[in-house]
């Protein structure tokens, strides 16, 4: 499928690895230029911006400034921004429970999962809406409606990020711009298999092995494993592309069955 995306500018956050990485990858074998941020970078990235028209930003983008610095360079070297995709997150399991958690944990949780896409869709979209065809996809996640105690912050606060996007595609639909959300399940990434993962802190607090951990996460997807990056790339592209001219203010779920309700 023709995606049309050659010659598009694009700022990527959390662009170092998982998701991230494969959606600057893709959008740059498509011939997009990617201004790609993340706070500290990786080989894989670094090798992208060899290879292809990516240019590797590192910044702490929790920092209030973090983001219009980001779409600032991209406006800066290209000129011009068509496409924003939010993929910054993460999450640590509350395996002691809600009262456990401090207003510390709620606000840096909330710093993450949704004010660096507030602060980066505030930056784009006055580029965004001078340039045809404009578009933003942001990364959420089930959990965004299908709250789960065992990361209750990361839960809310992707509910907050999906209603964001929602509105944010009825204000800004008559002006030409596309607002749009992926939700994936459980991905094959560091959030849920890295040494601190999911997989591992649920393991360490209940005395299981982190592979025992993810594979019965694994066995409740009718699937029976977890997606991959480049599957939740390959549905970001799509939404970034002509190919979705009249899709905005939508939400794809990509879980392998996980959500089993309406």
């Amino acid at each position: 499928m023709e995606l049309d995306l050659a010659g598009k500018v694009a700022v990527v956050t959390g662009a170092s690895k998982g998701i991230g990485l494969a959606v600057t990858r893709s959008l740059a074998e498509e011939g997009v230029s990617v201004v790609a941020g993340a706070r500290t970078g990786s080989e894989e990235l670094d090798l992208l911006g060899e290879k292809y028209d990516v240019l590797p930003v590192r910044l702490d983008l929790t920092e209030r400034s973090g983001p219009q610095q980001l779409v600032d360079e991209a406006v800066r070297r290209h000129g011009a921004l068509d496409i924003l995709v939010n993929n910054v997150g993460g999450v640590r399991p509350r395996v002691d429970g809600f009262l456990a958690v401090g207003d510390d944990e709620w606000q840096a949780s909330l710093d993450l999962n949704l004010l660096v896409a507030v602060r980066s869709l505030r930056a784009a979209l006055p580029h965004l809406l001078r340039r045809t065809g404009g578009c933003a996809v942001t990364v959420s996640s089930v959990n965004a409606f299908l709250p789960d105690p065992g990361v209750v912050d990361y839960s809310a606060a992707k509910a907050a990020l999906s209603n964001l996007c929602k509105s944010l595609s009825k204000e800004f639909a008559p002006q030409g711009v596309r607002i749009n959300t992926v939700s994936p399940g459980p991905v094959q990434t560091d959030l849920w298999l890295g040494d601190s993962g999911v997989a591992a802190t649920i393991a360490h607090a209940n005395g299981v092995s982190a592979d025992e951990v993810a594979s019965r996460a694994a066995a409740d997807i009718p699937t029976g494993r977890f997606t991959t990056p480049q599957e939740v790339a390959d549905v970001v592209l799509f939404l970034a592309s002509r190919r979705a001219a009249n899709i905005t203010g939508s939400d794809v779920v990509v879980d392998g069955g996980l959500v089993t309700t309406l």
